[in-house]
């Protein structure tokens, strides 16, 4: 097993060559479709996580209880993984551009439910959309991304499949917060803003040139399944488990960080909300910019160490009431969050076979936004029967347990690996010496 990311040389005084000088005139066009298509993944993933503070304002004008909160993350979930479990290959046959351009459609349908809600159920409907289009665009955004990047960055679309979710968080969490505080009409605009945006991206995506030849067989991808071929198996299965840990903790900050705030610090701020999930994605997406040029390996160990550091800092945070101790929890959560998905992302990809792009990423999302969205819809369930600290306690201690798992597996795999070496090693000498005889 391997990355395909190599060490690059120091620059030194020297020059670097220019683009032009060292990129065919095709891996440009390329670069312009991998560009469209990490913005648009940004966008959608971005507008995910801008309900994120409102929702304390939703439960207070609209009087929601813990469980109708429950039940707007639960469908926005379900939708994201129905479509991942039945669309999620469908790109591989009829072609990348037709899915982003729907889940775009979608999405915008979405945000205009969101900015005209007056109530739960309107949330659920726009939830829902919301799930059902980032779901059906994510893995052909990915896939996308992959088919256009340039011939001289071959682990650039992994890096940015990688770096942009953190990113997108970040962002959306951000702006929604500073909007809803600060701009005119708070509980429609960021919405608004969204949908402008998506309409863009959608505008940009229609003159992306498709890479992908039609395939038959599209009616049988729609069978709910997971793909991912012999060749990223073995390492999905070891890596996994990082990925469950990294998003089962991102799941547990968006969906309880307003909460947090409120009841154990006093602080019902949106914008604070908004800048607290900010904290722990963007470590996240600057830890994803960080690692890109080390080894996967390497970076995944510090992906694990962060995913058992930072969930024991949130819990003794709310157990201390220590805002310090908060902030600098969900700053080392973030590094693990953005070095343990982004180095098992590259390590798969890196066996992924080229016509299975788009499976063996819905493979990988799904595993991630299980952990993202089911561990959090238990809290929901659970809290007002057992309370915030000890439902968050258990939580953070299931992040930490899939963190664990995922280093055990990792390290039984490697040597599995070294085992598969060592022997094709003895069976290529038995052979030259056979030669050598003959």
């Amino acid at each position: 097993m391997h990355t395909t990311e190599r060490p690059q040389p120091a620059t030194g005084s020297v020059p670097r060559p220019r683009a032009s000088d060292t990129v065919p005139r095709g891996d440009r066009r390329g670069s312009a479709g991998l560009v469209v298509y990490a913005l648009t993944l940004l966008v959608l993933v971005a507008s995910g996580s801008a309900p994120s503070p409102l929702y304390p304002i939703y439960q207070e004008e609209w009087s929601l209880s813990p469980l109708a909160l429950t039940v707007v993350f639960a469908v926005y979930v379900a939708g994201l993984l129905a479509t991942l479990l039945t669309a999620g290959r469908l790109s591989d046959h009829v072609g990348r551009r037709p899915l982003v351009l729907a889940g775009l459609a979608v999405s915008v349908s979405a945000m205009i439910v969101f900015s005209a809600a007056t109530g739960d159920f309107a949330l659920v409907v726009a939830r829902v959309l919301q799930g059902l289009a980032i779901g059906l665009a994510t893995g052909a955004l990915g896939a996308g991304m992959i088919d256009h990047q340039p011939a001289s960055r071959p682990a650039l679309a992994a890096f940015l499949n990688g770096v942009t979710p953190p990113v997108a968080l970040t962002v959306g969490a951000l702006t929604s917060g500073l909007l809803v505080e600060f701009g005119p009409l708070p509980e429609k605009l960021v919405f608004l803003v969204l949908a402008a945006a998506m309409v863009a991206c959608g505008v940009a995506v229609a003159f992306v040139p498709e890479r992908v030849p039609r395939a038959s067989g599209a009616l049988r991808s729609l069978v709910p399944t997971l793909a991912v071929p012999g060749e990223a198996r073995r390492v999905f299965v070891a890596v996994v488990g990082c990925m469950i840990a990294s998003w089962g903790l991102g799941g547990m900050f968006l969906a309880f960080a307003g909460t947090v705030l409120r009841t154990t610090f006093d602080v019902s701020s949106p914008a604070l909300t908004g800048a607290a999930i900010a904290v722990f994605t963007g470590s996240g997406a600057l830890t994803g910019l960080a690692i890109q040029r080390a080894d996967a390996r390497r970076a995944l160990g510090v992906g694990v160490v962060a995913l058992v550091v930072g969930p024991v800092g949130i819990v003794a945070a709310l157990w201390t009431a220590s805002v310090p101790l908060f902030v600098a929890a969900a700053v080392v959560g973030g590094v693990g969050f953005g070095a343990g998905f982004q180095a098992a992302l590259r390590l798969v990809l890196a066996e992924a076979p080229a016509d299975a792009r788009a499976g063996v990423l819905s493979s990988v999302y799904v595993a991630s936004y299980l952990a993202f969205g089911v561990p959090s819809v238990l809290a929901g369930v659970f809290v007002p029967v057992d309370g915030l600290d000890a439902v968050l306690t258990a939580y953070g201690a299931f992040v930490v347990l899939a963190a664990l798992v995922a280093a055990v597996l990792q390290r039984v795999a490697r040597r599995a690996r070294l085992a598969e070496l060592r022997a094709d090693a003895v069976d290529a000498e038995h052979r030259r010496a056979g030669d050598v005889r003959d």
